[in-house]
């Protein structure tokens, strides 16, 4: 009776699994469905267009694929830095009466609703960055724009990776530490220690924030001044995937526009899933160390001068 139990326990709970597996099959299906007369009709030309006229039927994914990641990887410098310091500070730095109200507090800004942080953006951040125009010169001085986009995906970002990279810091094993101050290391010589062995999960921390950044939507389509352009500049206006969805499609009403947009939809989709799983992929691989360091614990002294 017992390993009938047993049994029936692992087959639902294996069926539960693979409903996660068939609903990302089943999203990834319906949108290649629903985006097959674009995909006929322009092929691999829709990602390197920089056209997007919906009035004459000529889309050109480009635009938004440039927007998409230049903001997110703009974020993603300015993010990595502050969201690393405060994971040191927490796990390594801070007194222990802080550690746990600070690490709340970092976490709850990720449960901040996306469309709070556009209005403060638009209330806060882009009068700021128009100031900050205003000193540089440029003209015209909007405000909203490419930096704007890139500030606040930093804010969001900040959460998701300073909380991952702290759980991988807490999981180091004490005997690296311990080794470092036993050859003599000072503390910051040790964290740096605790770093480089948790190197790969830290960067797969970073890779997910940069998933995050990838696929937000209200907060830059608020910010970001939604014009279908290519420009380094930080000032000027621009457009992202998941910004034009949000904006146009309630306005498609031809068949080959609404395709269009649902292969955008599609790229970002792709895009999104295999950064996540890299990240996921890379963290793994850092908790496999972990569990193979307290069997057989291994001194990582490289950093620290002999």
């Amino acid at each position: 009776m017992k390993r009938s139990d047993d049994r029936s326990f692992r087959i639902g709970t294996g069926a539960f699994a693979a409903l996660v597996l068939l609903i990302v099959a089943g999203i990834a299906f319906e949108l290649t469905r629903q985006s097959t007369l674009s995909i006929a009709k322009f092929g691999l030309k829709f990602w390197t267009t920089r056209v997007w006229d919906p009035v004459s039927g000529d889309f050109g994914a480009l635009p938004f694929i440039w927007g998409t990641l230049y903001s997110a990887i703009l974020a993603l410098l300015i993010a990595t830095p502050v969201a690393l310091g405060i994971a040191i500070f927490i796990s390594e730095l801070s007194p222990r009466i802080l550690r746990q109200p600070l690490a709340y507090l970092t976490e709850l800004l990720a449960a901040i609703p996306s469309i709070v942080y556009g209005l403060w953006g638009i209330f806060v951040l882009v009068p700021i960055v128009r100031k900050i125009e205003i000193a540089m010169g440029a003209k015209p001085a909007l405000g909203v724009g490419m930096m704007a986009a890139a500030l606040i995906l930093a804010v969001m970002v900040i959460p998701f990776t300073s909380s991952v990279a702290r759980e991988i810091l807490k999981n180091v094993p004490a005997t690296q530490r311990e080794a470092a101050y036993a050859l003599g290391a000072t503390r910051w010589e040790a964290i740096k220690v605790a770093i480089g062995f948790g190197r790969t999960g830290i960067i797969g921390a970073v890779m997910l924030g940069f998933g995050r950044a990838l696929g937000e939507t209200m907060a830059v389509t608020m910010v970001i001044g939604n014009s279908p352009q290519i420009s380094a500049s930080l000032f000027k206006p621009q457009y992202t995937m998941a910004a034009v969805i949000a904006n146009e499609f309630t306005e498609a009403a031809d068949e080959l526009y609404l395709h269009a947009l649902i292969e955008i939809g599609l790229l970002l989709f792709i895009i999104t899933v295999g950064v996540n799983l890299l990240s996921r992929l890379l963290i793994w691989s850092t908790k496999r160390r972990v569990i193979t360091s307290a069997v057989m614990p291994v001194v990582v002294a490289e950093e620290v001068p002999a």
